[in-house]
């Protein structure tokens, strides 16, 4: 029996319209289909969100930038902003356009909520943006994208585009990632559930009692989760309504919460290179083992990539962003670019305002940082004055490794018939899974979106963790030079895996140190979020929105629930709701009858 069909209850979702926040004060394949029908009561008009798919095989790019620059400026909404603390008009000033911090503005902004998000780039999307070089459009980072379906309340992404009336297409990817590991295993993780459980019980036979048990606690999690309305976790109205609806989902959750994925797979597998597998799935989520990730994220990946499946958007990732954006002004907020924060203004114990590098101030009732917690309490503020709170979560968590990215563009004919989008390669020893450079993330976005590459070409984006200590202290000459003999090898490596003659066969390269993600991203060290300094308990130790700062919140990979484009955006809305609620207004972001 497919565990797809196992009574997950689909909601029909509208949108409440309460009186705007602004008046409130704070208290603290060619085939193309239509699968957000269900969205379309979010707005009375023709605006209701639609999505498409289509294979594109054989389509021609209409045009190519010929921009030498990362960004297509002209297709990005900016507003000046309106600064000055006399002049203060904002409910809630977002520091960094993320996934998670446009999410948080755009979910207040459809409530009526006055917000400026301030960019330090010239376009949205921090991770999930985008560059172009040589006719070339890249994405920043993960092509693989979750929460991006028609149905269940964990397509998150789905519903905060919906919100603003925003219209993507998408391409369903018939395959999460393909497996090729030690000792000869490749595992291709089918769309379809049954087929992935299938192909991996024909791996381990022998553990399929195991296989059929662990994955099902997966599928228990996610079911729980998928049923809820998700909003804030620290409103304790919200706490109450879920748990008096939905009992036993709250309990179940409740249950997993402490713990993680690795000793819930121990409990029903036994072999050895079967919970190396598992591993390898977790640090796809978490950049850890399955002993450190925590059951619940976990849980979220490998189930929404079958429920929801894995949907490209048209047009490459940051699509995504300028999107939401796009709709954020359509609602009345302002995004600004080329607005570096250097620090937050508190005034008696208060979070009130942010300045800029340029000498601006602006001012709001409430400050989101979509910053990393390092960047926020170490560099927004001062490190000497470092919250209780703060301090333990830097001692319960580190910050995840960066990465070395290479991007890639290719002639065709270097990839075999049916190459899969998404690989993830560990080709020796299992022991090297988590080590920098030891194992390889490979995206070809191309197979699935044509039009992002010249004719005749493909996109490679490769990725392999890496910390910003091994680049620190080079002349300029050593850096670049490493860089090429480090990417080098990368690509040697594939080379001999995955495509013979890909040395030959490249066109355009460019490399991203850690240095790189720190300088344009923001991010202290180039990091991706916390990592458990020691085994977590499940998500206990992870900090919510709020913080010790009246009036001052985070939201992104640094809060709960964690890294990954569904975590992210949960977390995006869960801080919209904590702002709302403590801005006096109480009623739904959404509204789920």
């Amino acid at each position: 029996m497919s565990i797809l069909s196992s009574g997950v209850s689909f909601h029909r979702s509208i949108l409440s319209k309460p009186e705007p926040l602004s008046s409130r004060n704070p208290r603290n394949q060619n085939r193309r289909i239509l699968c957000l029908n269900h969205l379309n009561s979010l707005n009375s008009s023709s605006d209701g969100l639609e999505f498409g798919a289509r294979r594109g095989k054989g389509e021609k790019r209409s045009s190519l930038f010929r921009l030498k620059s990362a960004v297509d400026v002209g297709e990005v909404v900016e507003t000046s902003g309106t600064s000055g603390r006399d002049s203060c008009s904002y409910d809630a000033i977002v520091i960094g356009s993320g996934i998670g911090g446009l999410v948080a503005a755009t979910q207040l902004a459809v409530k009526g909520a006055k917000v400026l998000v301030l960019e330090k780039y010239v376009i949205p999307g921090g991770s999930s943006g985008f560059y172009e070089r040589d006719g070339f459009k890249f994405d920043v980072g993960s092509s693989v994208m979750f929460g991006f379906s028609d149905k269940g309340n964990l397509n998150l992404i789905t519903q905060a585009l919906a919100a603003v009336g925003a219209r993507l297409e998408v391409i369903p990817d018939p395959t999460t990632v393909h497996f090729h590991l030690p000792n000869g295993l490749s595992v291709q993780v089918d769309r379809e559930y049954n087929k992935f459980i299938s192909e991996l019980i024909s791996k381990f036979p022998h553990e399929k009692e195991g296989i059929l048990k662990f994955y099902g606690v997966c599928w228990q999690v996610y079911n729980a989760l998928n049923s809820l309305e998700l909003k804030s976790l620290e409103e304790p109205i919200y706490l109450f309504g879920q748990f008096f609806k939905k009992p036993v989902e709250c309990l179940t959750l409740a249950y997993y919460l402490p713990q993680n994925a690795g000793d819930i797979a121990r409990k029903f597998i036994k072999d050895p290179e079967l919970l190396s597998f598992i591993d390898a799935e977790c640090f796809i989520v978490s950049t850890v083992n399955g002993k450190r990730t925590p059951m619940i994220n976990a849980s979220m990946v490998v189930c929404d990539r079958h429920f929801g499946g894995i949907n490209y958007p048209v047009g490459g990732v940051g699509e995504i962003a300028k999107s939401l954006a796009k709709g954020l002004t359509k609602k009345g907020s302002e995004i600004l670019y080329k607005a570096n924060a250097t620090s937050i203004i508190i005034e008696d114990g208060k979070a009130v305002g942010v300045n800029l590098s340029d000498g601006r101030q602006f001012y709001a009732k409430t400050i989101i940082s979509n910053a990393t917690r390092w960047d926020t309490f170490g560099k927004l503020l001062k490190k000497e004055n470092l919250p209780k709170e703060e301090k333990r979560f830097q001692e319960a968590y580190v910050k995840a490794p960066s990465f070395l990215s290479i991007h890639v563009g290719v002639k065709a004919d270097v990839l075999p018939p049916d190459t899969d989008c998404h690989h993830f390669i560990l080709e020796d020893d299992w022991k090297n899974l988590e080590i920098p450079y030891g194992s390889i993330f490979l995206s070809i976005p191309t197979v699935l979106d044509k039009s992002l590459a010249p004719e005749g070409n493909h996109i490679l984006h490769i990725f392999t963790t890496s910390s910003v200590e091994d680049w620190e202290g080079l002349s300029r000459k050593d850096y670049e030079e490493k860089k090429e003999r480090v990417a080098g090898e990368i690509i040697n490596r594939l080379e001999k895996k995955l495509f013979p003659g890909l040395k030959s066969s490249i066109v355009f390269k460019e490399v991203g140190t850690p240095k790189t993600h720190r300088r344009y991203l923001a991010r202290d060290s180039g990091t991706y979020g916390p990592m458990p300094r020691n085994v977590p308990k499940g998500l206990l130790g992870m900090p919510f929105n709020t913080t010790a700062i009246d009036g001052l919140y985070c939201v992104g990979d640094s809060c709960f629930p964690g890294q990954g484009v569904i975590a992210v955006a949960f977390s995006g809305v869960m801080c919209a709701h904590r702002v709302a609620a403590d801005l006096g207004q109480f009623s739904n972001l959404f509204l789920i009858t």
